[in-house]
């Protein structure tokens, strides 16, 4: 099993340049960041997990230029986003950044898609929460125009492009798409349109919602092995490990700390034994 990494790179922690290094040294398989552009301070909406909002939100690293350091000290990691915010930027700037950085770092890139939960940071990007959905979609099918080897054109209602030439191509036609989101008709609708799989957070209640994403998988048509599935931000050992293996699963993405070098580095000894 494949064990990457995350955690939230800030202007306080461990630098991308750093842990890249230490990650492919050690032999971890990737490194994923998450995406924030700013946390307004008058908030109504609450914090997923519950409690406050923990400060790294609000300090971290743009993920792209971060990744890109990682990805010019290394030749082997993967590299992703966990998740990119995808409504809040314009579809034709996001395209050329994931194929300069796909064609960049050898094909390592994997392009994490979410929605979002914070209303107030979305809003402020001009996005409307409630058609949120619709802007990802035609946002995709914009950036997988843009990607394709000819030429192609993509008219949608909130997003749209010419056919036109756009190069660097990614590497293979187009990166790894996997969206993260809880288990639901409309995520498992959403990855079998136009993702490659799915980014499950902590990889609870998997046994219970794979059977409904490979049957929307085959609903749409889709062959294959099927979608890829890498849990994500998992807090490990060896009993959850071993479940997901069960499950077929042959990637985890573990949390690493919002920390300086030494703490994050102890915690990669830690997690040294599951490699």
């Amino acid at each position: 099993m494949r064990i990457a990494t995350t955690v939230f790179l800030t202007d306080q922690t461990i630098t991308p340049v750093r842990l890249a290094q230490e990650l492919e040294q050690r032999g971890f398989a990737g490194l994923y960041l998450p995406e924030h552009t700013h946390i307004p301070v008058e908030r109504t909406t609450p914090y997923p997990a519950g409690g406050e909002l923990p400060p790294e939100y609000g300090r971290t690293l743009e993920p792209f230029s971060a990744l890109a350091q990682a990805a010019a000290v290394t030749e082997r990691i993967t590299l992703g986003t966990g998740i990119t915010l995808v409504a809040q930027h314009d579809p034709i700037d996001l395209a050329k950044q994931v194929a300069t950085l796909d064609h960049l770092s050898g094909g390592r890139f994997t392009l994490g898609v979410g929605y979002g939960w914070n209303r107030e940071e979305a809003e402020d990007h001009g996005v409307d929460w409630g058609s949120r959905r619709r802007a990802v979609r035609e946002r995709i099918g914009v950036m997988r125009a843009l990607w394709a080897e000819e030429p192609t054109a993509y008219e949608g209602r909130t997003a749209s492009v010419r056919a036109s030439y756009a190069y660097p191509k990614p590497v293979g036609g187009a990166p790894r798409v996997l969206f993260g989101g809880a288990a639901g008709p409309r995520l498992f609708a959403a990855i079998a349109e136009h993702g490659d799989g799915w980014l499950p957070i902590g990889g609870g209640g998997l046994t219970e919602a794979l059977p409904a994403l490979r049957a929307a998988w085959e609903e749409a048509g889709r062959g294959g092995e099927g979608p890829q599935i890498v849990p994500y931000a998992v807090r490990p050992s060896a009993g959850k490990l071993a479940r997901f293996a069960d499950l077929g699963i042959g990637e985890v993405v573990v949390q690493l700390p919002p920390a300086g070098e030494p703490e994050v580095l102890r915690t990669l000894d830690a997690y040294a034994e599951f490699l």
